[in-house]
């Protein structure tokens, strides 16, 4: 078998799901690929049970708020091939007024926790999760704290005035 290298994976995929591969980035030579909600378990899938590529490993499951784009949260998924010891992260974008997308739990048992973290924090809801709620927030909390809705500081403060530094 010849060594797996990104421009090798990129083929496999495009061969697999042509133009369901909407954008391939290399940032830092970690390969990036976007594909759309709908078609995100099947790649997710055969990337897992391809005997060449073996993308057994989910790394991590998160999220990124980018409150300017008409889509505003972004699912990235980061998976690990530890036989060829390559790695992919792959993006969905999805709309931050209902941000739904299909749950891994089915392929990865370790899914579990990382997508209720994601819903924690982000509010976004993996449709057929076995349990999705809260895991380190309190239940109560009706917002979700990593998205960028909120100013980063309070602008009443008052110990941040310029007159209390001498200036």
């Amino acid at each position: 078998m010849a060594k797996l290298d990104n421009q090798t994976l990129i083929g496999h995929l495009q061969k697999a799901f042509g133009s369901d591969i909407s954008s391939v980035e290399e940032p830092f030579g970690l390969l990036s690929i976007q594909v759309s909600k709908e078609r995100i378990l099947s790649i997710l899938a055969f990337l897992k049970d391809d005997k060449e590529l073996q993308f057994i490993y989910l790394t991590d499951i998160t999220a990124v708020h980018y409150p300017a784009q008409a889509l505003s949260i972004a699912v990235v998924y980061h998976l690990h091939s530890l036989v060829n010891n390559i790695r992919i992260r792959i993006k969905v974008f999805l709309d931050g007024a209902k941000p739904e997308i299909p749950s891994a739990t089915s392929l990865w048992n370790g899914a579990n926790w990382m997508e209720r973290e994601t819903y924690d924090f982000f509010g976004v809801i993996f449709e057929g999760h076995p349990d999705l709620r809260r895991i380190l927030n309190v239940d109560e909390m009706e917002v979700f704290p990593m998205r960028k809705e909120y100013p980063l500081e309070d602008p009443n403060r008052v110990d941040k005035k310029d007159f209390f530094f001498g200036r």
